[in-house]
């Protein structure tokens, strides 16, 4: 299949479910997509660009440093980079999605638009569904203050619990890496399918029914997700979990029944969640938080002490 917008190959139309092998296949574009960010960033450093924010070196032209090539290593190497970066993730405009492409518009999404319908959103993304692409859901990840973008978690040394976690603006790494953890948690089929020149990240995800708002979604949480104690963390969002992707370890919370719909298959899955890795350093200086890391990523009903239950704790 063909993306209605971009002309690319595209695994998601519609209520489409993507089978098991397609969904290996997005979750194997996901990994290589942060994997070539940070190999840009690398290359960026190597020199001496980029280093205040991500957002400039994401929206890279292909040929930004073309006449730079062959006046150095380090050279050569950010050209490769920016180019296989492009590949992973084109740079297209707006109005390709039926936006305006008027510099007289302060928001193009807020204009009407023939081609998407706006179905909700909040402050990370405004949604739209496309009716001639069966009703697809289209995200609009927007830049905000000092660049960032999205959410993340960031963590501090907590009053009354080992650490505390506060979300907060995020910056692309980390909502190329939100996306992946929706994917891998079996959540809602995501590509992401561009990122804008004024930095607006666009990803595609297949439609599905929302839930009534405040319903207690607690006992249709993902599997894999593992319950941290209360000792060890409190978390500003909602259900706070952890999850083990290969060797690294992530907070995932904000699972609250706006962030699940209910697919054609009868399924419950998520559409959104705010995370962050795992602050390893952090919790290398507590000897029983990292003791029970190690236990639960081999047995995920491990408790926080060997001998206790955790509600006791």
């Amino acid at each position: 299949m063909q993306d209605l917008f971009t002309g690319q190959t595209t695994r998601i139309r519609g209520r489409l479910l993507p089978g098991a092998q397609d969904r290996r296949a997005l979750q194997d574009d996901h990994e290589r997509r942060l994997a070539a960010l940070a190999r840009l960033g690398a290359a960026a450093k190597e020199c001496g660009v980029g280093e205040n924010s991500d957002r400039d070196l994401v929206t890279l032209g292909e040929d930004e440093v073309a006449l730079l090539v062959g006046a150095g290593r380090e050279w050569d190497e950010f050209d490769a980079a920016i180019r296989g970066w492009r590949a992973l993730l084109p740079l297209i405009r707006l109005d390709q999605f039926g936006f305006s492409a008027s510099d007289e518009i302060e928001n193009p999404l807020e204009e009407p638009n023939e081609k998407l319908r706006r179905i909700g959103g909040g402050v990370e993304a405004w949604c739209f569904a496309a009716p001639d692409d069966g009703g697809s859901v289209y995200k609009f990840y927007l830049p905000r203050e000092e660049k960032k973008i999205g959410s993340e978690f960031g963590f501090r040394r907590g009053d009354e619990t080992a650490l505390q976690a506060d979300a907060g603006l995020g910056d692309y790494r980390a909502l190329l890496e939100k996306l992946l953890l929706i994917h891998a948690l079996g959540g809602m089929a995501t590509e992401v399918i561009a990122v804008t020149p004024e930095g607006i990240v666009v990803a595609k995800q297949a439609l599905g029914e929302p839930l009534p708002q405040g319903d207690d979604v607690s006992g249709v949480l993902p599997g894999g997700l593992i319950e941290i104690p209360s000792r060890f963390l409190r978390a500003n969002r909602d259900h706070p979990r952890l999850l083990f992707l290969g060797d690294r370890a992530f907070l995932i919370a904000d699972l609250h029944a706006r962030n699940f719909v209910r697919c054609d298959d009868g399924a419950l899955r998520v559409i959104d969640l705010v995370g962050a890795p795992w602050p390893e350093r952090e919790a290398a200086r507590d000897p029983l938080m990292a003791e029970w890391l190690e236990r639960v990523r081999e047995n995920p009903a491990a408790s926080a002490l060997g001998a206790s239950r955790d509600e006791e704790l």
